[in-house]
């Protein structure tokens, strides 16, 4: 697998790792079924999308990217379905994760 399909599934694995979180608040601590059920689903194929990435891009990098870039979404998600708007320093420490993610891809050793 190339760098570019390792990318495009770690797209994947982010939608999914976002998706588990925002059911995982839906859950209520697994204590509602159908989030409980979809959030187990979700964070499994997410963490089969990150091994199939794994085979083609550095863990570290992998990792990085995928957190950094599922903080951001979930943190998306949190303002649209929950309402919780993040205050000014959330959004600048946002905004340093997701240059970190940009410095860890584009000029970071990914060998």
């Amino acid at each position: 697998m190339g760098n570019f399909s390792a990318y495009l599934i770690l797209i994947l694995a982010v939608i999914l790792g976002t998706a588990s979180n925002g059911f995982a608040k839906s859950a209520q601590g697994f204590t509602v079924l159908v989030p409980s059920i979809l959030t187990a689903i979700t964070i499994v194929g997410c963490m089969y999308t990150l091994s199939l990435v794994m085979k083609s891009l550095p863990v570290g990098i992998t990792y990085a990217s995928f957190a950094g870039l599922c903080i951001v979404a979930t943190s998306l998600v949190g303002i649209y379905k929950f309402q919780q708007i993040p205050d000014l320093y959330t959004l600048i420490g946002l905004a340093l994760i997701i240059a970190g993610v940009l410095i860890v891809n584009l000029i970071g050793n990914t060998s």
